[in-house]
C-alpha cells in the first residue's frame, strides 16, 4: 500500500495515477472529500487530528505500508515584505508542519513492519535561494532539514527517508508565473529545462523501489544545482 497526500491535483494526483498504473494499491488522502471519488480519505495535513483520524483509518486497513508521499503543498511568489500573515501561516503549517504531522503519525505503521519509505517535497527555491521566494523556500527547506534528520531516526527501522525538490513544473502551483520568469529559473538549474510531472512521477517510482535502498536523507534537485 502507498499513501499519497495532496492527491486530487498537481503532482500529487500524477503521482497517484502513475502508480496505480504500476499495479500499486495506492490510497489518496485529501483536504476535501468533493475533489475525488470516494475512495480517498480526507485528511486535512495542517490539523493534527485531522492526520491522526486518517492514521487511524489507515490502520483499519491491515495492509502493509509500502510507502507514505508527502505531495501537499501550497506555494507562493512574493517578495517576504508583502507578503501578509495568513500567507505566511498557510505555507509553513501546510508544507512544514503539515509534513512533519504525517510522518510523525504515520511513521508507527513503518516501525512495526520494520521497513518502508518516506517521500518528502522540497523545491529548488531553497537552493537556487530564488528572489521572490524566500517565504515559501523557507518552509520548503525546513521540510529538507527534518527529512534529513528523520531518515537518521528512522535508518534502525529499516525505513528510508528522502526529499525531492522540483524546479517548476507545469501544476496549479504556476499559475501566474510567466513563461520568462520560468526561463530564468530553469536557467539556473545544471539541466536549463522545465521538467514535466513524468519526470517526478520517475523519481518517486525510483524511490520507493528496493533498487534505492542504499538512498535515504537524500534532497534530490530535479534538474540539478
Amino acid at each position: 500500500m502507498i499513501i499519497v497526500t495532496g492527491a486530487s491535483r498537481g503532482l500529487g494526483k500524477a503521482i497517484c495515477e502513475r502508480l496505480s498504473e504500476k499495479g500499486e494499491d495506492v490510497v489518496k488522502l485529501v483536504r476535501s472529500m468533493e475533489e475525488v471519488d470516494k475512495s480517498a480519505i480526507e485528511c486535512d495535513v495542517t490539523n493534527y487530528s485531522s492526520v491522526k483520524n486518517a492514521a487511524r483509518e489507515i490502520k483499519k486497513i491491515k495492509k502493509p505500508l509500502k510507502a507514505f508521499i508527502n505531495a501537499a503543498g501550497v506555494a507562493s511568489m512574493n517578495m517576504a515584505v508583502t507578503t501578509d500573515k495568513s500567507t505566511v501561516q498557510k505555507l509553513i503549517q501546510t508544507n512544514l508542519i503539515g509534513t512533519i504531522y504525517c510522518c510523525q503519525l504515520f511513521a508507527p505503521l513503518m516501525l512495526r513492519q520494520n521497513y518502508g519509505s518516506f517521500i518528502n517535497f522540497s523545491t529548488i527555491a531553497v537552493a537556487l535561494a530564488l528572489k521572490g521566494e524566500s517565504i515559501y523556500a523557507a518552509s520548503k527547506a525546513g521540510v529538507e532539514a527534518f527529512s534529513r534528520s528523520f531518515a537518521r531516526e528512522m535508518a534502525d527501522f529499516n525505513v528510508r527517508v528522502n526529499c525531492i525538490a522540483p524546479g517548476p513544473i507545469k501544476t496549479d502551483l504556476l499559475r501566474g508565473i510567466t513563461e520568462s520568469q520560468i526561463k530564468k529559473i530553469t536557467s539556473q538549474q545544471i539541466i536549463t529545462k522545465q521538467f514535466k510531472k513524468s519526470d517526478v512521477c520517475d523519481l518517486v517510482e525510483l524511490l520507493i523501489d528496493n533498487k534505492a535502498s542504499s538512498l535515504s536523507g537524500q534532497v534530490l534537485n530535479i534538474g540539478g544545482v
